[in-house]
């Protein structure tokens, strides 16, 4: 169970992270996006949770290791595959994870998941007035 936790966790943070993306690359403001999302069929543990406490602030300190991540992941692909359950969005998650760690290392903070889909699309989600 724990695995599975962790793999809908990591799911959760990756695509928040694209999606906060794309909206401050159109010009949204990421405060008002995480209220819209928060409000809506969108909430999730990365919206309520990881987004405002570790990423607007940009401190990545959410308190959970890339490194301990990807073991995770990984862990729950292999239980996956073992049981014959593929799992294509999980191989896409551990993707992204394991380039997240390549870039800022095991003992960064998995929200640094969010950095590196910033640097893809050449935006930084941070904390900014609403107005």
């Amino acid at each position: 169970m724990k695995l599975v936790n962790n793999m809908l966790s990591v799911a959760a943070l990756a695509i928040t992270s694209e999606g906060m993306v794309i909206g401050v690359k159109a010009g949204l403001n990421p405060s008002v996006m995480l209220d819209i999302i928060n409000a809506s069929s969108g909430r999730n543990s990365a919206t309520t949770d990881k987004f405002p406490r570790a990423v607007l602030p940009r401190t990545f300190d959410f308190g959970f290791a890339t490194g301990l991540s990807v073991k995770d992941i990984r862990r729950c692909l292999q239980e996956a595959d073992a049981l014959g359950v593929p799992m294509p969005v999980g191989s896409v998650v551990q993707q992204i994870l394991s380039i997240t760690n390549a870039l800022y290392g095991p003992q960064s903070d998995f929200t640094s998941i969010c950095k590196t889909v910033e640097q893809w699309g050449g935006v930084e989600v941070r904390r900014r007035s609403n107005f």
